[in-house]
């Protein structure tokens, strides 16, 4: 496997690590960016330690903990971080309609939901929206 393909798959392996891994700033942290950051990270040590290891299991992490002492800390700072972030946006993707549902309910009367029609709405009335669901919005990543 070539080193472009070999980092492209350990970026998304890595990307699957932290979408199945867990669970207000500006904007949380994309797939793609987690993504990213850990292959930056760990991706080095991913190869060199944990190559046998099939990437999309959970068991990546104990063996790069197994290799504790010869793995960047900030492999596993990263990592963390990592999945705070997207455990974070899942969560507000999943309470968005809680969290806007007064928002809804003035700016988009009439709105029936599917294919993201409310979503839509919302950022259409960013600016008036209350601060609790504009940034349930920015935080899921819809914005």
């Amino acid at each position: 496997m070539g080193f472009e393909m070999k980092h492209y798959m350990i970026g998304l392996a890595a990307l699957m690590l932290v979408a199945t891994g867990g669970a207000a700033s500006a904007q949380t942290m994309s797939f793609a960016q987690a993504g990213a950051l850990i292959a930056r990270s760990c991706g080095p040590s991913i190869n060199k330690f944990c190559s046998s290891v099939n990437i999309g299991t959970s068991e990546m992490m104990p063996c790069l903990q197994r290799n504790r002492n010869q793995v960047p800390s900030a492999c596993f700072n990263d990592f963390q971080m990592a999945q705070r972030e997207i455990a974070q946006r899942l969560a507000a993707q999943k309470n968005i309609f809680r969290a806007c549902e007064s928002s809804t309910r003035q700016f988009c009367p009439g709105v029936k939901p599917g294919d993201a029609y409310i979503i839509d709405c919302l950022n259409k009335a960013q600016r008036v929206l209350r601060p609790a669901c504009r940034q349930t919005i920015r935080d899921a990543g819809w914005q």
